[in-house]
């Protein structure tokens, strides 16, 4: 599933070719994929112009001049499509020859026309989705938005708002609570790793173990690590590309993540890897020693 990073990239890459364009058709091959009432549809979205691109978490929102707007989550493998009628095209998302190869294809599960190209929404497993729905209230009326703990790159967002929401999980390990989504929205595993290897935490470690001095190194690492992949195109993890259709950077900087069995870049000590909060783990066993 995309990190926070990955799915940046590919709003900021849609913002650019999409903003002001009039929808004009919409074609679905999967229900499940665009569970949306025609009528609706016919109503809301067609004829109506894409007024911005934006992002909460790990979701794409589309606000529209029909006062609805698009709810887009790309889950495992979907992928987002830009074909214009004249020009180079783009695509983001897990990288099949989809982003590349003439469309629709057997992926394509929504078709979605505007004025001067076409937007295609991919997904090999058929786990993503694009939902029509009012605009006023859906942050707080839908309920996976609803859930989302705040932005962490947010300037509003404060180490106090962090700390407060990861010392409700006291009893579970600071993996497990950073992964939580309610707690804060769009860190995944590659930036839990990282976030935590430069904060110096065992990712096993007991939320209730964790100082505040620590907590806070968690705070900033986060955010930094985020920053720096958004800079870098995203990770270049094998599911996810920028909007472009290029794979990110970042993780060719990654200090722990998939680097099990290399030297730590600070001690020289052995990467390990293990599993926590259900997930491959990835650390340096001197420079995050678990508490006894």
């Amino acid at each position: 599933m995309p990190e926070l990073p990955e799915v940046e990239t590919v709003r900021a890459g849609l913002a650019q070719f999409l903003v002001g364009q009039k929808i004009t058709h919409v074609e679905s091959s999967w229900t499940k994929s665009f569970p949306n009432e025609q009528t609706l549809v016919q109503k809301k979205m067609l004829s109506a112009s894409v007024l911005s691109v934006d992002r909460r978490g790990k979701a794409i929102i589309m606000p529209l001049s029909s006062g609805y707007s698009l709810l887009i989550h790309l889950k495992m493998t979907g992928q987002l499509v830009y074909r214009p009628k004249h020009g180079q095209g783009f695509g983001g998302g897990h990288p099949t020859d989809s982003l590349i190869s003439q469309l629709p294809d057997k992926s394509t599960r929504v078709i979605i026309e505007l004025a001067k190209g076409t937007l295609f929404f991919n997904d090999q497993r058929k786990f993503g989705w694009v939902r029509l729905e009012k605009t006023k209230g859906l942050y707080e009326r839908n309920e996976f938005l609803r859930k989302l703990g705040p932005e962490p790159l947010s300037e509003e967002y404060t180490f106090a708002e962090f700390k407060t929401a990861v010392q409700k999980r006291k009893n579970t390990s600071i993996k497990a609570a950073i992964l939580d989504q309610t707690v804060v929205a769009g860190v995944g595993n590659i930036y839990a790793d990282e976030g935590l290897f430069a904060a110096r935490i065992h990712p096993a470690t007991t939320v209730a173990n964790v100082s505040t001095v620590k907590l806070h190194r968690l705070f900033n690492a986060l955010r930094e690590v985020m920053k720096l992949s958004i800079s870098l195109g995203g990770s270049s993890d094998k599911n996810y590309v920028d909007a472009k259709g290029n794979k990110g950077s970042y993780l060719k900087f990654a200090k722990v993540f998939r680097r099990e069995g290399s030297e730590c870049p600070v001690c020289g000590s052995i990467i390990q890897k293990t599993r926590v909060a259900g997930r491959g783990t990835h650390y340096c066993p001197k420079c995050q020693k678990q508490p006894k």
